[in-house]
């Protein structure tokens, strides 16, 4: 079957999903085209995720039928999808901790040599080969809980690279990327498209899909809107049908009055164990009612900088003074109680507790300030705070005590926001707050952080996205291998500056962001 002059590999026809009282995909039909990049876009809740499962066998449609090179298909596993040439990466990534990286790479499907023992070294110099391939300096005997979350996003795509699928779903594959690592990985789809590889890809970066797909279907609550080739599409049109109304503001920040002086760093370094300093001897001044963007490449330095100021780290050295005054806590829970607060990178590992309830997510940093005589948990208390900013950012709930893990990745990053409000800082770090969230849900996060930063607070906020941090910093501070290497005012801070800074003491500063 062919349409637009493509070969279509894969179609789903009808394709429904209900869940009790829930219909999570209605009458979906989607086209996968061979050797093509296939978008796939949408807000949270919009169906895309359990689509892809369906596709890959995780989970059966209600109805409907999926054709693959013109015979229908159903898949009961994902093993089954699996040996049908269907790869996927998913969102939140899905390795094993406590095992390395090799044998992540090949986790149910181990080389074993003739006496049935695993091939280590064989399975080890694959990934050595692929982690070449990717160019990523990357142990393959390294654990994975010893990796920063992009390098295990590296990782999950390296897994699926390895099983050479001829349909390979790519779901939010670069969220947790430097922008060198996503041009490496944009330089491996060209390759697969070239070996005749289908690619379905999921991202909430608006400006990437318009650089590296060929097709975008766009579904909304449920419901396919529209399919269209990429060349005639732009960004505000992905955002009209994606919202189903006027195009939000989600690159276009708020001017803001800074007041005084509010914190200063003199100093501050990281030792790491290799012996050159994550952050190395940082100093700047954040304004009262300022957004200070702080922008740089993975391994910049940027969340050492975050996590040194929140106690994450106590062998931290250098001064901080807050409002004037010496900040001499070395510990999470001090640094909590003179103002800090921290909005984690990877907010279902460090920000969350998944089996606990909006609630007591939101009241987890703040039972000091809650509980009466720091023993009896005012419950009254509690429920009015939590009441109140359920309403004050329209958090998407059921209601206070439902589970966090059952909320859109966008409503669960407002809970961890909210977490860290209820501890009343002064100080708010914020370590890539829109990963992994949709448009509408960015925009949302953004009018919260121009209001907090009207309110007198002072954000530092650390993001990947070029458009996002020149759009909503009131300055920029630029990382390069634990260093300050670049300071510019909203309007200085063009992409070449930006860009040219971060690349201060690499092999190559030809390395450009996204346009």
């Amino acid at each position: 079957m062919t349409r637009n002059g493509s070969e279509v590999i894969l179609r789903a026809e009808g394709i429904t999903k209900l869940y009790p009282g829930t219909v999570a995909l209605n009458a979906v039909d989607f086209n996968v085209y061979r050797g093509k990049v296939n978008v796939l876009v949408g807000e949270n809740g919009a169906g895309k995720s359990t689509l892809m499962k369906i596709l890959a066998g995780v989970v059966p449609p209600s109805r409907g039928k999926i054709t693959l090179k013109g015979a229908q298909v159903g898949f009961s596993t994902p093993s089954e999808a699996a040996a049908a040439g269907i790869g996927i990466i998913y969102q939140e990534m899905n390795l094993f901790p406590n095992l390395n990286v090799s044998e992540n790479i090949f986790i149910a499907r181990e080389r074993v040599k003739a006496a049935g023992a695993i091939d280590h070294a064989s399975q080890e110099e694959f990934t050595r080969k692929l982690m070449e391939k990717l160019k990523q300096n990357i142990d393959p005997r390294a654990l994975i809980s010893e990796l920063r979350i992009g390098q295990q996003q590296i990782i999950e795509i390296a897994k699926a690279l390895a099983q050479e699928a001829e349909i390979l779903i790519m779901d939010e594959p670069t969220s947790a990327l430097s922008t060198t690592e996503v041009e490496i990985l944009f330089e491996m789809i060209d390759e697969l498209k070239g070996q005749g590889v289908s690619i379905i890809y999921i991202s909430h970066r608006l400006e990437e899909l318009l650089q590296i797909g060929d097709y975008i279907t766009v579904l909304r609550d449920g419901k396919l809107v529209t399919e269209e080739l990429i060349p005639n599409i732009d960004l505000p049109w992905i955002v009209r049908q994606m919202v189903g109304g006027a195009e939000k503001e989600i690159f276009s920040g708020e001017s803001r009055e800074r007041g005084e002086v509010l914190l200063e760093c003199k100093d501050l370094s990281l030792p790491s164990e290799k012996g050159i300093p994550a952050v190395d001897q940082v100093s700047f001044k954040l304004h009262a009612g300022e957004i200070l963007g702080v922008y740089g490449l993975m391994g910049a330095g940027r969340s050492e900088l975050l996590e040194s100021l929140m106690g994450v780290h106590p062998e931290a050295e250098g001064e901080i003074f807050l409002e004037g005054r010496k900040i001499t806590s070395r510990d999470i829970g001090g640094r909590i109680r003179d103002g800090f607060a921290l909005i984690p990178e990877d907010r279902q590992r460090e920000g969350l507790v998944q089996t606990m309830s909006v609630s007591h997510n939101m009241t987890l940093a703040s039972l000091f300030r809650l509980a009466k005589q720091g023993i009896h948990l005012r419950k009254q208390d509690e429920n009015v705070e939590v009441d109140r900013l359920i309403r004050e950012m329209s958090l998407k709930t059921a209601g206070p005590s439902v589970l966090v893990s059952s909320l859109s990745g966008g409503n669960q990053q407002k809970v961890v926001i909210g977490k860290s409000l209820l501890t009343q800082p002064k100080i708010l770090l914020m370590d890539e707050p829109t990963r992994g969230i949709d448009v509408a849900a960015k925009g949302e996060v953004f009018s919260i952080m121009n209001e907090l930063a009207k309110r007198g607070l002072g954000i530092i906020f650390v993001t990947s996205e070029i458009m996002e941090i020149r759009a909503h910093s009131d300055r920029i501070l630029v990382m390069s291998k634990g260093k300050l290497t670049g300071e510019f005012e909203k309007e200085e801070a063009d992409e070449e500056r930006l860009v040219e800074a971060s690349a201060v003491g690499h092999l190559t500063t030809s390395m450009r962001g996204n346009d």
